[in-house]
Formats: structure tokens, C-alpha cells, sequence
């Protein structure tokens, strides 16, 4: 029997070689079995090919990753010292008159504190400019409405009245004229009250001498008519009423109809008169065709007797049949349609026109509605119209009797 090297050297010089016991039991015999070098390795091998196969049948994804499990508390969020946040950019003001009270911090407390007319650009926030215009100190101010004297409880609302000593709310709420000399030209503007942002537009831009009609619609448009009389506009109110084409062209909800019974319609003008208040007389929205027939009479007649007067806006044809005005309501009708075409050279021709109008008769009432455009035009044409020698004057003076009777129209 030959012995490995690795055994004679290093066996001790002198000892013979110990023969190890044989163990007599199967388990012993076993042990003894994989202690041996081949059979040992061939039992690693296998159990690598067994954990190899398992991985392989399982599936195992995370098979050799690194793995940890950490048990996570929940805490109370600490409370960290507050931070001075950013001074926020105030809305620069424009205003054309000086104020000694301190910058308010919003346009609408500017405006509630000192009842002007704050207009902000489409789409723009309270932090971007804005443009407020101050009425001079010597600017007619007009009567705050509703005044009690003339108002009385109706149906569906506040309704004005004729007051004791027939007091006219078309007096009263009538914004004054502007002591001057010189032909004198009237403007209504007609339609808003629906549009936010072309009703303020229209209320800022114009001169407070314009007169401005609203729309009964809106859940705006008693707060729109509000800030127009605090600017110094008098305001009308625009009353819905049949075309001829009717209903192709349909005025709105509570169209006063020729069909319809006195009654009715008397109950329709009704509802137009309690949207809002502090208004000097109607003015026509639509309404050809119920201008035209004999169901006017009764509307008209019951207009002048609350004490208001009435405004043709002159887009319609002029009715050659015209029921009589059997109540003596003020009438007035507009002579010219500023905005007939809309285009800016076809605005400022018709402006031309008015003012030629004024110089050979003395007085003008023209209307135009409240567009963009529109709008644009007569600001523009109005800023240098007293060194023009003419004056702009509210629609009013049509209806009250304080004009140059030389203008026929509105007798």
C-alpha cells in the first residue's frame, strides 16, 4: 500500500501510522462516507444543482439581491419656524386725481371707498395694473338710488314711481348738464350689463356724459348699473321687445309680444322695471314690430305714468303708424346709429356726421351699442370735442324739455 506524499510528510518521524477506527453503525458509516474528499464534493455539487434547479422552477426575480427589512414609526410632523413669506407686488394705480387717504390694497376697496371705476385687462388678476379714473370734484353727482320717494314695492320687486308733487324719477336720477355754450351732441350707448368686461370697458372708457342702457338679464346687471351711476353715468333701461321677425330674432326671456293680452305684457314690463334701479326712462331692445301696432300704447302709457320717459334707439325703421302717445310719456328718438356699419372709418364718418348735425340744429341724440369697438371710437373722438366748440351732454336732456326746440324728433 502506497501512502500520498501528503502523508509522509506530514506524519512525525518515529510514529507509525494510526489506522482509524471503522464505525459499526450505518449513521457513523455514513459520516465517515462524507468526510471523504470525492464524496463531499460531489455532495456540494449536487446541492448547488438542487438550489440552481429550484431557482429556475420558481421563478425567484430577487433571486441573490440583497434584501433588508426596516420597521418604519410614524412620528408627529415637527413644527418649523414660519417663514416671512414674499411681499406681494400691489396693483399699480393710475388715477387722475389726487387722494390724501393711504393705498388701499385692491382695486375693489379702491373702489368701494371712493366710488370709481376700476378696469382691469381681459384675463389679468388683481396683482396686474390697473386704471382708475377719479370724476373731478365739480362732476355732477347723481341722486343714490333707489331714492324711497319714488319707489314702491311691486310684484317682483322694487318698481319706480311717480313721487308726491309728481316728482319724476327721469328728474331725479337724471345726471345733470354741464353749464356751457355751444352746439351739443347726446349718447346712448346701448347693451350692456351682460358682458363684465365690455361693460366695465364701456363704463371707464366713456365720458360720464354718455348715457348707458342695460339689460334687464344678468345676475350682473344691477351691480353694473350701480358702479355706471357711481361714475356718473345715468343709466336706461333696455326693455325686450317683439321684432319683426320674431322669433328668429328673439330679444330674451319676457319679451313684451303683440299677441300677447295688456295684462301680460303689463306684467312683463313689470319684471324689466325691478332688475335694477335709479334709471331715467326705457330704451327699446328689438321691438319693430311692437313699436309699430296699437299693443305699444298701454307699455307706453304705463312708462309715463311711473314718471320715466322713453328712447327709440333708431336702429329700427321709423314707424309710420306710431300708436298715439295718448299718456303724454316723454319720447325721444335717436337721430343717428353711430355703429350701423361696424368699422372704425364708418364709426368715425357717423361721429362726423352728428357733429355737423349739432352745428346746424343745435342739439343731436345718436346711439350706438356697447362693442369694443364702438366704445374705442367715441372715447377717442370725445377727448378733444370742447375744443371742437361742442359739448357732450346726457340723453336725457332729449325727454326732460331742456333742449333747443329747434330739434324736432323728440317733441
Amino acid at each position: 500500500m502506497t501512502e500520498s506524499t501528503d502523508d509522509i510528510l506530514t506524519r512525525p518521524l518515529g510514529v507509525p501510522e494510526a489506522v482509524p477506527a471503522q464505525p459499526t453503525s450505518r449513521l457513523g458509516q455514513l459520516v465517515a462516507a462524507a468526510r471523504r474528499p470525492r464524496i463531499a464534493a460531489a455532495a456540494i455539487a449536487a446541492g448547488f444543482a438542487v438550489a440552481a434547479g429550484l431557482v429556475l422552477a420558481l421563478g425567484d426575480p430577487d433571486g441573490g439581491e440583497p434584501r433588508v427589512q426596516v420597521a418604519i414609526a410614524m412620528r408627529e410632523p415637527t413644527m418649523r419656524p414660519a417663514t416671512q413669506a414674499p411681499p406681494t407686488l400691489q396693483p399699480q394705480v393710475l388715477a387722475t386725481a389726487p387722494s390724501t387717504a393711504p393705498l388701499q390694497r385692491s382695486a375693489e376697496e379702491v373702489e368701494t371707498a371712493s366710488g370709481v371705476t376700476v378696469v382691469r385687462p381681459p384675463g389679468s388678476g388683481p396683482s396686474d395694473a390697473v386704471v382708475i379714473r377719479v370724476p373731478p370734484p365739480n362732476a355732477p353727482r347723481l341722486v343714490p338710488a333707489p331714492d324711497p320717494r319714488i319707489s314702491e314695492a311691486g310684484r317682483h320687486g322694487l318698481m319706480p314711481k311717480l313721487g308726491e308733487g309728481r316728482i319724476r324719477p327721469l328728474d331725479v336720477y337724471a345726471r345733470s348738464e354741464e353749464p356751457g355754450t355751444g352746439p351739443r351732441i347726446a349718447i346712448v350707448v346701448t347693451g350692456l350689463g351682460i358682458g363684465q368686461a365690455t361693460t366695465a370697458v364701456a363704463t371707464a372708457r366713456l365720458p360720464a356724459a354718455v348715457s348707458l342702457a342695460f339689460l334687464p338679464y344678468g345676475g350682473e346687471a344691477e351691480h353694473a348699473a350701480a358702479r355706471a351711476r357711481d361714475a356718473g353715468h345715468e343709466i336706461f333701461l333696455q326693455l325686450p321687445m317683439e321684432p319683426f321677425d320674431y322669433p328668429d330674432s328673439d330679444p330674451g326671456p319676457q319679451t313684451l309680444l303683440t299677441a300677447l293680452k295688456g295684462p301680460e305684457n303689463a306684467d312683463r314690463l313689470a319684471w324689466a322695471m325691478t332688475r335694477f334701479s335709479g334709471y331715467v326712462g326705457l330704451v327699446n331692445f328689438m321691438g319693430a314690430k311692437l313699436m309699430a301696432d296699437a299693443a305699444f300704447e298701454p307699455v307706453l302709457r304705463e312708462i309715463g305714468a311711473r314718471g320715466l320717459g322713453f328712447l327709440d334707439d333708431g336702429t329700427a325703421p321709423k314707424a309710420a303708424t306710431m300708436p298715439a302717445n295718448k299718456g303724454k310719456t316723454p319720447i325721444a328718438r335717436a337721430e343717428i346709429v353711430l355703429d350701423t356699419t361696424p368699422r372704425a372709418d364708418a364709426i368715425d364718418a357717423a361721429l362726423a356726421q352728428a357733429e355737423a348735425r349739432a352745428r346746424a340744429n343745435g342739439f343731436v341724440l345718436v346711439s350706438a351699442t356697447g362693442t369694443a369697438l364702438s366704445v374705442d371710437r367715441i372715447a377717442r373722438w370725445a377727448k378733444d370735442i370742447d375744443a371742437r366748440g361742442l359739448r357732450l351732454v346726457p340723453a336725457s336732456v332729449a325727454l326732460r324739455g331742456v333742449r333747443d326746440k329747434r330739434v324736432s324728433t323728440a317733441d
